[in-house]
Parts: structure tokens; sequence; C-alpha cells
């Protein structure tokens, strides 16, 4: 690249720029309304365009033109998205993407002062320089740029615009103690990760604003912030530039940046661009730094407080300035422009930019030079290689990737197919952050190469695609930010549960959730609080205290429903001896006076309600027990009132209290009936009490009611059956253990009043028998259920003997001849004590076998 020719620079001498309207420089510190002010003048011309330094802002004012002029009548041009509606008056762009159109009424360029941006700042300037409304231009930027103002732009009105806030300066804050509503600005992606991180931990999460963000993903972190789902933001450097932002106050975990070349402090210019988010239109706002970060926390001096508070910076000496129209007739006189000097003194040459870079590399390389042949050809070249470094990979990676980019627009456009492929394998919400902020650098770089119309066929189609991926991409990122820096639970609690902890919005759920602006942060089981299992350590302890502020509350509500539920008797149940509320146990059965006169005592969690909610609901529920066991009970205690009457007698008074603690059925043998005189049996007969031939029993304490009543009772005295009552008391059940109210009878239980009714209908029989031997009928036994081998047992437990027939001799036929019963009565004898070995044994006496056969076969082994 010896050969080099000199440039032949742009216009830039008053002489011969370009004639129009008014120009304007309206110059000022943050939050004085300058982006404001040019919309308005936007929208007051007959058309206009607006340069912005980023594309997010330039979306931003867009959305707010279209609200005033309408869609049809307003473009977005950017060099990743176009949105050109067919004869649009109205354009918002990035500085870069701005059109040269003089026949636009309007122009305004923002954040003029990058032009002293040692990357981007030739862009600025040239627009600076050059670009002009047909009746008005207006320069947007800060009072630094006054200057540089007056010197190339003589003709241009200066206005100069004062902060509608104060920005003051509040020292050194912990991050524990930075208050809500403020922006922690960090100067790389780990700082900003272990800021939100913190954040998260102590004040429930943060938005994350960082320059390797798609414009999409930023702006979905600024709406959670906006909305005051989160109370904190961090970000870096990047915040300071056109985000309008409700912050309060912004801290500094820094001050200093690498700015790709070297590691520098900032500029009190940057420094009060980043501060100067803090405060809105007229709403004052501070700043300090972040202390408590370990090794040497930053610190301002007292000059750069005071220039940041009085907004006095170093004016602007120099703009960056590069050929904006260089001449394309061989790649060494491209360069050669690029590289010329500047044409004035207060212009300068500005570092290396990636696309310079790009191209040189390049033209170095014989194989790439070599297809890059006419005017034509090099300006096509050039403008593959300004294909903007998305994945900030340095000039080495991005010049092969424009490389092989190259290759294939050499020969035309890039067919719809392959740009299709590109973007399909791209498309991948899969993945940590640090994963879909590379895909979304990617997808980036073929937005901008699907946005140009000589680059790619059905660019509409490929576009669109590029656009819809990169939307799907940053939400899974802005899902995976929120997912890892924001604690939803936390930012709540910490939110609402300031000084007046009272006015946090805790409220129960249906389903027995604690919940807290609908964030679930435990549940009830019964009234016991219970942490979310998944909240963190550090959280618990919040939770813990937040629900211990407002349980009383919910409880005493929850009580007032049990307490009116348990008046009608409504979800009200009594189980295992506890008393149950919607399945929940509320209260237990405890030892009285006596069994039938249980003590009840509350669950200790209902103890947290307080005294008056607790007596409230004790007595509500001791008035339901009361009477669901008066109406359950009323047989037993009729026998218990006559076991304390001593005008029934010593033996009725015994017989009556065994039946109160035996659930109102004892064996007969165990009642000592014959110690009862006739005027005691003939009262037992008034008091229910039924003898059998088995067993004395009343028959109204054994329905399923009292029998449940008394079993929950018995379970608190340790008197409980075997096996509960069934339900639906059943005459027959086929179980092994034996519920109360029932007796075995062979492999069977019968209910003791069902067979009290088989052997009244047997001793029936046998007392109309003419002989001493008699048939029975087992029809009533099977119509009940029951076996012909339970029957056999019951009738024998009876007293009843059966005598099987002769079998038929051989050769005769008809049906077999029924068994024959006779009845003994039993021995008035004291009988074994419960269990005991002789009774064992005498309930396996064997029986002679019965060789007969036919329908009553089955007795013949049974009585065998």
């Amino acid at each position: 690249m010896a050969n080099r020719v000199p440039a032949s620079p742009r216009v830039t001498s008053s002489a011969n720029r370009p004639s129009g309207g008014t120009i304007k420089a309206v110059l000022g510190p943050t939050n004085t309304g300058k982006t404001h002010l040019a919309i308005e003048r936007l929208c007051a011309h007959s058309s206009g365009a607006i340069g912005f330094p980023l594309r997010l802002l330039a979306r931003e004012v867009y959305d707010r033109v279209c609200a005033i002029k309408g869609p049809a009548q307003v473009a977005l041009i950017t060099g990743e998205e176009r949105i050109e509606p067919k004869g649009a008056r109205w354009l918002l762009c990035t500085a870069e993407a701005m059109p040269a159109r003089p026949d636009l009424a309007f122009v305004a360029l923002d954040e003029a002062q990058l032009s002293a941006d040692p990357e981007r700042g030739y862009i600025f300037t040239d627009r600076l320089l050059h670009t002009r409304g047909r009746e008005e231009t207006m320069l947007l930027g800060s009072a630094t740029l006054e200057p540089m103002v007056k010197v190339l732009v003589p003709e241009a009105e200066i206005v100069t615009r004062p902060r509608f806030s104060t920005l003051s300066h509040v020292g050194a804050k912990k991050l524990s103690r930075i208050p809500p509503r403020s922006a922690i600005v960090a100067f790389s992606a780990e700082q900003v990760y272990v800021m939100a991180e913190m954040l998260r931990r102590f004040r429930g999460g943060a938005a994350v604003v960082m320059g390797a963000l798609s414009p999409q993903t930023r702006n979905a972190q600024v709406a959670m912030y906006q909305s005051g789902e989160v109370d904190y933001l961090v970000a870096t450097d990047a915040v300071g530039m056109g985000l309008n932002l409700d912050v309060e106050h912004v801290a500094f975990a820094g001050l200093s940046k690498y700015d790709g070349h070297r590691h520098r402090r900032l500029t009190t210019a940057e420094m009060a661009q980043i501060a100067g988010r803090a405060g809105r239109h007229h709403k004052d706002g501070t700043f300090g730094t972040l202390a408590g970060t370990g090794g040497r926390d930053p610190e301002f001096t007292d000059e750069e407080v005071y220039a940041i508070e009085e907004h006095r910076f170093p004016p602007l000496t120099r703009l960056f300035w590069r050929e904006a129209e260089p001449r394309f007739d061989t790649l060494a006189t491209l360069i050669a422009d690029l590289e010329s000097p500047p044409p004035r003194p207060e212009l300068a040459t500005p570092p290396e930019a990636i696309d310079l870079a790009v191209l040189r590399r390049l033209a170095e390389e014989p194989d790439v030079a070599a297809t890059v042949r006419g005017a034509r050809s090099v300006e096509r070249f050039w403008h593959v290689c300004s294909l903007p470094d998305f994945r900030q990979q340095g000039a080495e990676t991005h010049a092969r990737f424009v490389a092989r980019l190259w290759q294939d627009l050499r020969g035309g456009y890039l067919g719809a197919d392959y740009v299709a492929q590109a973007i399909a394998q791209l498309d991948n919400p899969s993945g940590d952050i640090d994963t879909l902020q590379g895909r979304i650098a990617a997808i980036r770089s073929w937005s901008y190469i699907a946005q140009r119309p000589d680059w790619v066929l059905a660019r509409d189609e490929m576009a669109a695609r590029a656009r819809a991926v990169e939307t799907r991409l940053s939400d899974a990122l802005h899902g995976r930010l929120t997912e890892r820096f924001v604690n939803r639970r936390t930012t709540v609690l910490m939110r609402k549960a300031g000084a007046d902890a009272s006015l946090l919005p805790v409220r129960l759920g249906d389903d027995g959730a604690v919940l807290v602006d609908d964030e679930a942060i435990g549940h009830l089981e019964g009234f016991r609080f219970v942490v979310d299992p998944l909240a963190r350590a550090a959280d618990r302890k919040l939770l813990l205290a937040a629900a211990e502020r407002h349980l009383p509350g919910l409880l005493a509500t929850r009580l007032a429903e049990l307490a009116s539920d348990a008046a009608t008797g409504k979800d009200i149940a009594l189980a295992d001896g506890q008393v149950q509320w919607r399945g929940l146990a509320v209260a237990r059965l405890a030892k009285g006076r006596t069994v039938l006169e249980p003590r009840l005592a509350l669950e200790p969690a209902l103890e947290r309600a307080g005294p008056a909610a607790r007596d409230k609901v004790q007595a509500a529920l001791a008035q339901w027990l009361e009477q669901n066991l008066a109406t359950a009970l009323r047989p037993l205690r009729r026998l218990a009132d006559a076991a304390r009457d001593p005008a029934a007698g010593a033996a009725l008074r015994a017989l009556a209290l065994h039946l109160v603690e035996s659930g109102g059925v004892i064996a007969r043998d165990h009642a000592r009936l014959e110690d009862l005189t006739p005027a005691q049996r003939a009262l037992a007969r008034r008091l229910g009490i039924q003898v059998g031939a088995l067993d004395v029993f009343v028959p109204a304490a054994l329905r399923a009611a009292p029998l449940a009543a008394w079993a929950a009772l018995a379970k608190v005295w340790g008197l409980a059956p075997t096996a509960p009552p069934p339900s639906g008391m059943t005459p027959v059940l086929a179980q092994k253990d034996i519920p109360l109210g029932y007796r075995r009878t062979g492999p069977q239980a019968l209910r003791v009043d069902m067979a009290e009714k088989l052997l009244h209908a047997a001793h029936g029989v046998r007392q109309g028998a003419k002989g001493r031997r008699f048939v029975l009928d087992p029809a009533l036994a099977r119509s009940m259920g029951l076996s012909t081998a339970g029957y056999a047992n019951l009738l024998r437990a009876a007293g009843f003997r059966a005598a099987m027939p002769r079998p038929l001799a051989e050769g005769q036929a008809g049906p077999p001849a029924p068994p024959l019963w006779d009845w003994r009565p039993p021995r008035p004898a004291t009988p074994p004590a419960r269990n005991s070995k002789s009774n064992q044994q005498a309930s396996r006496a064997p029986v002679q076998p019965a060789p007969a056969s036919g329908a009553f076969a089955a007795l013949a082994t049974l009585l065998r």
C-alpha cells in the first residue's frame, strides 16, 4: 500500500457546506428535555429525520412518533431493522443509517458530542458537518461541544438548556444500604453479575443492562425495572446513553474501565453522563460510589464532584474525522482515502476502526484481493468489510467471517436457502446466558446482512426470519437473566415490608398458599405455616418474619370460618380421636371425667391466633362435639346414668357400666344375668338392653353413628376394639379383625343383632317341633350373606347340635336327607379367663366326621 493517492476531502468549509434553513445547536447536560424538543420539532415539519446513537433509542422514539403521526407515515431505519412504509415522511434512524435526503424539511442529530468518541466519532462528525434539513437542522448534545460548533458550524444558533433537576453527591454506601430505585454501574460483565447476584440475595434481584445484550433484551430488562418488578438496576456504562429511566440514585462500582486500548479512569464528562441518569424531569437525583467491594473502594475527587454537580467539564478541543466518501478505484485508493489526514486542525484521525482493520487485513491476502476488481467491486467489498462486529471477537476473527461472506457475495446475491439455513442454525433458545448472548450476536449479523437490498434474495422474508429468531433468543435471554438475578418473592417482601409492615399484602389462597402480591411464600398445613421448600436458606428468615407478622390476622380470619362452620356443623367430622375441619385436624379428644364425657384440646398451632379467637373456636367446637355426641351416645348415656343411680341395684349398675365400657355389647357368659332380680330385668329392658342367646347388647348403640363415636372415645382411653366399626354396618363381614358389634362365625363375622335374629328363628323352629330333633332351613342365613359353614358355627356356639343322616344305599335315588338338629342348654358356669389356654383348646375340640353329601355336605366338613 505504498502508492497512496491523496484524498479528496468532502466539503468542510462554510462556503461550500450544504445550504438550508436555520441551524440550531441545543446543548446542555442530561435531563434537559433536548430529545423531547427534537421530537416536537420533527412532528411540526412536513418531513424529517432524527439520528440516534442507539438502535433501542431510535425504536423508542419511533413508537412515540407513530402514536402521533400513524405507522403508515413513519419509518425506522437501522442497520438491523428497516420499517419503511411507502411514502413515509418522518424517519427515525441510527446515526450510521441516516439517509442522505436533501428533501427532508427537518434533520436532527442526537448526542452529537459523540463526535469525540474514538470508535464512532467520525460518523457523528460527518453528520454534524454535512447532514442538513431543508428548513431546520438541530444538533443535540453536551455543552462541551459548544467550542467545536462555533468553529465548525459558525452559522448555528447555540441554545443552552439547564437541567430540570438537581444532581447531588452522597458519598459511598455499602450495597446493603443502597436505596430502592437505584442503578449500580460496573465496567465488566463479571462485576455486573457479581453485583446482580448479591442484590438477588439481599434485595430480591435486579435488572441487568449491558452493551452485549440485544436491544430487545435490554428493553425487557429496563421494562422490568420501570414497572417496579425489581427496585435495582445493574448496568455497564451503556446505561448512560439515551436510556430514560426512573432512577433516583446512581452508585458507581468503579471509576475506571478498559477502553479497548488501556485501562483508564473515566473522564468527568463520562462520569456525568452516567450519573445524570439519576433524577427524572423535576425530580432530584443523587450519585455516589459503592463501598465494601473489597480492595480499594472507588472515590470521587472533590474536583470531580464539583464538575458533575455544577455541570462544568473541559470543552472538546477536537473531533474525530474520517473521509466519508472515499474513492473506489482500487483497494489501495480506498485505504488511502480512509487513512487520509483531516483537512482542519479541529479534526483528528481516529484510532483504526474495525471496518478499516478488516479491509487492511483482507487486502493483504492475495486470494481475497485478487477477487476485487473494478470500482463497483471495490465499493461492494468495502460495504462487506463495514459489517459491524456484533460478536466483539476482534479484527482477526471478524475478518475471517467477512472473507467467507465475500466469497458468497462477490458473484451476486446470497441464496434464500443459504441464508435461511444459517438463520435456522441459530434458532435455539436453550443454553446459559453466555451461550444465548453469542447466538444473539450472530443473528444480529445476519439481520444486518438480510437488510441489505443488494445482498440477499427474498430480502423481506429473510429479514423477518432473522428478526423472529432474534426475538425468541432475546426472550430466552431475558428469561435466563430474570431466573438467575431476580427472586420475585424476596423483591415483593423487601419492597412492601418497610417501616409499616402491616401494609404487607399477605393473603391466603384457596389452596392454603400464603401469598404476597400473588407470590407464594409458603402454605398453611392446618394452622401451621410452612415456608416454601424451594426458598433459599438466606430467604427463609425473611419469609418467616413476614409470615409471623401477618399469621395472627390470617389465622383469625380462618378461625372465624371454623367457628362459623362448627356452629352449623358444616365440614366438621370426628375421626381417629380428632375433630377435623375440611380434612385438617383442629382439635383432639382427651380423657375426661368418664369415657362418655371427653375433654377437647385444640391443636397447638391454633394458640397463635390470640385468646379471643381461640376461646371462640374452643366454645364452638365444644358445643358441636356435645351436640354430636349427645345424639350418637344417647343409648349409652342412659346406661351411664343408670350405673350412677343407687336405686338401680348393684347387679344392674354393674351390667350397665360393663355395657358402657364395652360399647353396648358383651358376651352373655360375662353378663352375670343370674344376679339380676325380676325388677332389675324389667328396668334393663326399659333401658334398651336386650338379652340374646349369645350376647347382651343395646341395639340402639350398635348403629354406625353410635359405634363410630364410641370408638373415637374408646381410643382415647385405650378401650378401642381390634378393628374400627364399618361405616355401613353390613350384616356380614369377611375379615380377620372383628370390629365392635360383631362376633366371629367361622371365616366370617356377623353382627350380633343379626346373629340373635337367626338364633331366635332357630329356637322358634325348635319349640314348634314335635320331636326332640328338627330341621333348620339356612335360607335366612344365606339371604344375609352368611355361608353354610358360618351358620353352622353360630348354631354350635348357641348349643345346637347336628346329627347327619345315613347316606343313601347303593342303588337308591332321591335327594339326601337334611341334617337333624337338637339343642342342649349350655352349662351355667363361669367362663374361663379370656384367651386362656383351656379356652383355646376347647375352641379347637375335634368334631365327628359326617360321611354325607348333598346340599348340606359342607356341614360334614365343619362338624368333622
